[in-house]
């Protein structure tokens, strides 16, 4: 019998062993995985955005026969009872002149003392398109009529805005039509009147978009984002996003991707990327899709790979990531272009691992 116990154990020990680190990691860490939606009135999807409201969770991303397409609508889904409702469209391009036109990279965002917020643009193209807004005071089932944002507003544009002490919410907004330039927009009334800051970035020594903003340690803003240089950028503000200094890369490799960070209660940083660099068409490198955390908004540590198949025709994109009340990390992303993932963390559980020079070790 000892000799059998000792041989179970041993057995068991080599099976462990076998398995990736990596997967051993996301089983400790991951509090659940699923898919937001099995079957939906379109074909294609991208740029999901999720948050919490006072009645639960809902999400919002763009979906139609594929992106730039002119039946592209925004789509909500909430979840009820542990459940998603079905995808229901609650913005489209119908009424802004002749010909119909997409919809973009919907936002939403949950003030402490006002209505869920509905960001997302119209348009042609990143380069000409303009923002919008629409609200709910039901935790998104039913949606006010849309309005226009003032000229020269865009609203945030990919990246959950932040709340300020003194009650502003601070966006991170940005433009692809002279180069890729990174500027902030700020409200303090729940998205009737705005201001903004020049442009932080030339668009030519870093073409840089959709910043995520964190507060660090230091009582500094910071805010980072996707480039055109193959890395990902970092800026810093010590003012609340009045003024910034000036853009550097970090040594985080990104494939010109969209990406998602948030600052977590703990003071802790999380964020949410393809650790790769693009090589060949414009979806290769969109896998692996990574967390990475940093105790200080500075060094940052690899923690776990959330999707990892370089076989996947369109990869894996476009997150969005939350911590909800109850502590829990929420991450949303772009599945191949066919659905839309959630994943829930446990933030506690995160391995936390030197960042590789390298490919992201499995």
């Amino acid at each position: 019998m000892k000799f059998f116990c000792s041989a179970f154990l041993t057995a068991l020990l080599l099976v462990a062993a076998a398995i990736p680190l990596s997967l051993r990691a996301a089983d400790a860490v991951m509090v659940q995985t699923e898919f937001i939606f099995a079957s939906a009135p379109f074909p294609s999807c991208h740029a999901s955005t999720i948050a919490e409201t006072p009645s639960g969770l809902v999400a919002a991303w763009f979906g139609g026969t594929a992106e730039r397409n002119p039946d592209v609508c925004i789509y909500v889904a909430r979840k009820e009872h542990g459940t998603w409702t079905a995808p229901v469209a609650v913005a489209d391009g119908v009424v802004f002149g002749p010909q119909r036109l997409p919809t973009w990279n919907p936002v939403l965002f949950q003030p402490t003392n006002g209505p869920l917020l509905l960001f997302y643009k119209v348009g042609p193209s990143p380069a000409t398109w303009w923002g919008m807004l629409t609200t709910s005071t039901n935790g998104g089932k039913t949606w006010s009529a849309p309005t226009r944002l003032p000229a020269g507003i865009l609203g945030p544009i990919k990246n959950k805005p932040v709340a300020l002490a003194h009650g502003e919410i601070l966006c991170g907004s940005s433009t692809e039509g002279d180069g890729w330039k990174v500027h902030f927009e700020r409200t303090g009334d729940w998205g009737k009147t705005w201001t903004a800051t020049a442009a932080v970035n030339d668009g030519k020594t870093i073409g840089a978009i959709q910043p995520s903003l964190l507060f660090l340690p230091d009582h500094t803003l910071a805010a980072v984002g996707r480039t055109r240089n193959g890395k990902l950028f970092q800026i810093t503000s010590t003012d609340d996003g009045k003024t910034w200094e000036k853009m550097r890369l970090t040594d985080l490799p990104n494939p010109d991707s969209g990406t998602d960070a948030v600052t977590l209660r703990d003071g802790r940083q999380l964020l949410v990327y393809n650790h790769n660099v693009r090589t060949g068409s414009s979806n290769k490198g969109r896998s692996p899709l990574n967390v990475a955390v940093s105790p200080d908004g500075k060094k940052w540590f690899a923690a776990l790979v959330l999707e990892n198949d370089p076989a996947a025709p369109s990869g894996f994109a476009y997150p969005a990531v939350i911590q909800t009340s109850d502590g829990l990390v929420h991450i949303t992303y772009t599945w191949e272009r066919q659905r839309i993932r959630h994943v829930v963390l446990d933030p506690t559980k995160l391995t936390l691992r030197p960042m590789p020079t390298g490919e992201w070790p499995e």
